[in-house]
């Protein structure tokens, strides 16, 4: 699975967690009552989950998780192929800078350092 991760400064960071999460979940409503067999351009939601410190969007293209700590928003995208990657970021980048546009609220996606792996040891 590929990760990537942004810590978002936020003064506060549950309002945005809140928003997203709400806005993806009325958004599934929509999409849920379109037409069937008509192309998406948006990746089907499956599940959309939150409290006031955590959330979880379950789509077609992967997973995002967040949580909201005292004046940090962690948001984590897992995906199974790289574009599937940059879809989820490029969504929730796009929609949380978008709530955040007063607040100047910056999203930066960070990859995790992967393991260097090592061949058999010589005996």
């Amino acid at each position: 699975m590929l990760t990537a991760e942004a810590c978002i400064q936020a003064e506060r960071p549950s309002r945005y967690l809140v928003q997203l999460c709400r806005h993806a979940n009325s958004i599934n409503h929509k999409i849920l009552h379109l037409h069937a067999g008509k192309a998406q351009a948006r990746p089907e939601m499956q599940h959309v989950e939150w409290s006031d410190t955590d959330g979880t969007l379950t789509l077609t293209w992967g997973r995002c998780t967040m949580h909201a700590g005292p004046d940090t928003l962690t948001v984590r995208a897992e995906a199974t192929n790289e574009e599937n990657l940059q879809r989820i970021q490029n969504l929730i980048t796009r929609n949380l800078e978008r709530f955040g546009r007063r607040d100047h609220l910056k999203v930066n996606w960070q990859r995790p350092e992967t393991p260097t792996v090592q061949g058999a040891e010589a005996g």
